[in-house]
Order: structure tokens, then C-alpha cells, then sequence
């Protein structure tokens, strides 16, 4: 791991370090690019604060930790009334872990509002596939008339669940994924559900913006 701009304090990562840049050594929300998506690195990754975001033109993984974290307290999850209708009505079966794959091709392929193209290229999916099998990463399946209609997936890392992205082909599908998601981790003394950067969507159901500093903090980096 070398100093590529000083300035702005990116890093360039070494195929053969699986280390990753201490807080410190942080700047922007951009902290590093290069290295590959082995296992250990992705674990480490996590485990250090930062996620792999998109592959940039050049070929380079881009590492990010943003100053601003998106987060959510299992208990602090807004449960409208429309919602909770949709969650005791609707007909929807939640399962877990039992399709990842088809989630995470679903979340690569679903149209998003604001970008032309997905992040999450085939390098994302057999890494993630791969995290999955080693019982790291994880998935949460929302059926419909026996259809894969919405989900989401993600990694345990200690006390967090570090969520990764989530789809819904039908209304509330991804926000019922989401509300299993906080009961389960209420459930097994998941202190936080990373949300990694701000949206809307994330917003509307409790989620808020606390500093790299204190997500370091919860991570039990100092």
C-alpha cells in the first residue's frame, strides 16, 4: 500500500496486502483504489471501516469510508401505517438466505432513479456470492405469489450489519426486506445496520448521518 496523491490522501492498494488505510490516514470519502475482491480482503475492508464501491475505468476498485455514514438503530426503523399494512396483509413470504444469488443479480439489474448503469458487475457478484458461501454475507427474500419480488443483502461484521443494496419489483417489497432485517437483528444484538451513504429512500425509515469518527468508534476502531 502506497501514498498515490497526498493531497487527498488515496492509497493505492497492493495485490498481495490485504491491508487497508487507518483512519488517520484518511482524507476524503475516497480512500483507496486497486487490490482485488479476495475474501480476506473484503472481510478487512469492512472490518476497517470502508466498502468497495464501483470498478473505475481504469480497472480499479474504489474503496470508499465516507466522512458522513448513513446508519440505523434496529429500533429506530418508521413503521408506517401503509407499510405495516403491507407487512400483515399483502401476502408476503420473507425468507432468508435461501436465493443470494438471485437477489444480488436482481439489485445488479434493477433500473434506479439518477444512474445510467449498476456498480454491481459480475467481479461484485461472484465475490459477494463467495462471502455468502463462506456465511458472511447474507440475504433476505421477499415472495409474492411464489415470485422473488424484492430483498436485500449484506455482511455481519461484529455488531453491524453493513447492507449492501436492496430491489423491490413490487411496492414496499424492499422496505418489508428491510423491516425483517431490523427484527432479526434486534433479535441477535445487531447494534447498527450500516447504510453506508445518504438516501431518501434510507431516510424515510429512520436512517441518519453520523460522522466517519463515531462509526469508527462503534466498529471499535480508535
Amino acid at each position: 500500500m502506497k501514498l498515490l496523491d497526498k493531497k487527498e490522501k488515496i492509497w493505492l492498494l497492493d495485490e498481495e496486502d490485504f491491508s487497508f488505510p487507518s483512519l488517520k490516514q484518511m482524507n476524503n470519502d475516497l480512500v483507496a483504489i486497486g487490490g482485488d475482491f479476495h475474501p480476506q480482503r473484503l472481510i478487512n475492508a469492512y472490518e476497517n471501516g470502508l466498502f468497495p464501491w464501483f470498478i473505475d475505468d481504469y480497472g480499479y476498485i474504489n474503496w470508499y469510508s465516507p466522512n458522513k455514514r448513513m446508519v440505523l438503530k434496529p429500533e429506530n426503523m418508521r413503521v408506517s401505517k401503509s407499510l405495516r399494512k403491507s407487512i400483515t396483509n399483502k401476502g408476503f413470504v420473507v425468507k432468508s438466505n435461501t436465493n443470494f444469488l438471485e437477489i444480488i443479480k436482481n439489485c445488479s439489474s434493477i433500473k434506479r432513479k439518477h444512474e445510467d448503469n449498476t456498480w454491481i458487475s459480475d467481479e461484485f457478484i461472484y465475490a459477494y456470492t463467495q462471502l455468502h458461501d463462506l456465511e458472511i454475507a447474507n440475504s433476505i427474500e421477499v415472495y409474492l405469489d411464489n415470485e422473488l419480488v424484492g430483498g436485500l443483502y449484506g455482511l455481519v461484521i461484529g455488531n453491524i450489519f453493513c447492507g449492501e443494496s436492496m430491489f423491490a419489483k413490487v411496492t414496499d417489497a424492499s422496505k418489508v426486506a428491510f423491516y425483517h432485517l431490523c427484527q432479526w437483528a434486534k433479535e441477535n444484538e445487531i447494534e447498527l445496520i450500516d447504510c453506508q451513504v445518504y438516501n431518501d429512500h434510507l431516510a424515510s425509515l429512520g436512517a441518519t448521518e453520523i460522522s466517519r469518527v463515531e462509526y469508527f468508534k462503534i466498529l471499535g476502531i480508535n
